[in-house]
């Protein structure tokens, strides 16, 4: 049997200038993780699924994610023309990517969605994913630095959007990457808001939080901080 070509196009209708283009997507049956760190950033044994996730129109240079609006405003389109538009040179990302040109459509990506002022969720999340294209790398001291960024992001988010169906894995994701950049405080705060706030109901997060706040337990003796002052998860 020959071997599944990883990788299909798909067509897509830019949502600034309406050109169509093609972009590539990993086959659904191919996109088994070999594991998964705490803050969902995925690994995988062939073609990495992360770095199909943004679409380039080659026409205009317009970069988004499949959460991105289906057509801009006016206002948008003016904004985008004017911050980034005017400078794109033409380049075609729909076939195989690398490490350095998943990065570039990332970054590309993010710069769009601020011109545009588009969902605080949707930055967030582009800023996570280049944190973890620096991870993948073991650039470590960029992949702190974009956690960061997208950590200030996420918690906007949260302030902002008031109670939805997503408030648990936003809170515990909000908790682990505050463990991440070793802000033992903060992510104590947002582990133990989570445990123990009775009407969250989603089992998965909250199991999920009690792991890592056991994990915190052990990096902040290893880091010689007492996890003495610790409420308990029982």
């Amino acid at each position: 049997m020959p071997e599944l070509i990883p990788l299909y196009s798909i067509k897509i209708i830019c949502c600034n200038c309406e050109h169509e283009f093609s972009t590539s997507r990993v086959r659904p049956s191919l996109k088994k993780a070999i594991r998964r760190d705490a803050d969902f950033c995925s690994y995988y044994k062939n073609e990495n699924p992360d770095y199909y996730v943004v679409r380039v129109c080659p026409s205009c240079g317009f970069a988004s994610t499949e959460n991105s609006a289906d057509k801009l405003a006016d206002w948008q389109r003016k904004s985008f023309s004017d911050q980034v538009g005017k400078r794109w040179i033409s380049r075609d990302f729909g076939e195989k990517r690398d490490w350095e040109a998943a990065l570039e459509t990332y970054k590309l990506a993010l710069i769009c969605a601020q011109s545009i002022k588009d969902k605080d969720r949707i930055i967030a999340s582009l800023l996570h994913h280049i944190a973890w294209m620096y991870r993948y790398k073991g650039d470590t001291a960029q992949e702190q630095r974009f956690l960061r960024y997208s950590l200030d992001m996420y918690v906007k988010v949260f302030e902002n959007d008031g109670i939805g169906g997503n408030d648990a894995r936003l809170m515990y994701l909000i908790g682990e990457l505050y463990r991440r950049i070793s802000d033992f405080g903060n992510a104590v705060k947002w582990f133990s808001r989570l445990i123990n706030d009775q009407k969250i109901m989603d089992a998965a997060m909250i199991r999920a939080a009690r792991e890592q706040w056991a994990i915190l337990r052990e990096q902040m003796q290893g880091d010689g901080v007492s996890p003495d002052g610790l409420p308990s998860t029982t």
